[in-house]
């Protein structure tokens, strides 16, 4: 069970700064400020029920995917750095809002005619919390996984990764039901804050995955 724990926190910890809840609260809370409670609450519920939905079917699907296309392990992990390298640079320094972004606006002049538009697949799953940079970390360690010699006993890595996926979409749905009180507490500074750390951080992991996948194209052609 210990082993089983360790394998669901090391990939909360890869996952949630692609995630990022906090931003998703951003853009919840400029999305449905004409949405009563119980409207809201159903938004939450049906956005971690999508976002768990995606990572299960990029998980287990990922690898049909790149088999029909022909696309390599060394060419998805240099495509997936490029990416996740991509939405760091735009965390670090953003250039527009969340709740600024096309899905955003786009989905506000729905909200306009429709006040009871479904905000919850379009953006706040995606791309906001399952977007390209978290499918591409997905398939990628899915593919990695089968010809990797891994720590893990293959039970755990068969069983965590559902619960990796599962307890992100959890977080997603408790901060989407506090997020009132969440942004009273961070605050839109501390958001930006701890989206800017979150997004040196993708910057390194992208960064990483680029430079493994060049290493991994050398040692093939050696």
């Amino acid at each position: 069970m210990l082993e089983l724990f360790k394998a669901i926190g090391l990939g909360l910890v890869v996952i949630l700064p692609l995630a990022n809840p906090l931003t998703t609260v951003a853009l919840f809370l400029g999305l449905a400020g004409n949405m009563n409670s119980v409207e809201r609450n159903q938004q939450s519920l049906m956005a971690s029920i999508y976002v768990f939905a995606i990572m299960m079917v990029a998980w287990y699907a990922g690898q049909l995917v790149m088999s029909t296309f022909g696309i390599s392990i060394p060419g998805l992990r240099i495509a997936g750095g490029l990416i996740v390298a991509f939405i760091g640079f735009r965390m670090l320094f953003p250039t527009q809002k969340a709740h600024e972004s096309p899905e955003a606006s786009s989905k506000s002049e729905e909200l306009s005619r429709e006040p009871t538009a479904n905000i919850a697949f379009v953006p706040l799953a995606m791309p906001s919390t399952a977007g390209p940079g978290t499918i591409a970390m997905i398939i990628s360690t899915a593919s990695t996984v089968p010809q990797s010699s891994s720590e893990f006993p293959d039970w755990v890595i068969t069983v965590a990764p559902p619960l990796v996926f599962l307890s992100v979409s959890v977080i997603l749905w408790a901060c989407l039901r506090s997020s009132g009180a969440i942004m009273r507490l961070v605050g839109k500074g501390g958001i930006e804050a701890i989206s800017r750390l979150m997004g040196f951080l993708l910057v390194c992991m992208g960064v990483q995955f680029v430079i493994n996948g060049v290493l991994e194209i050398i040692s093939t052609y050696q």
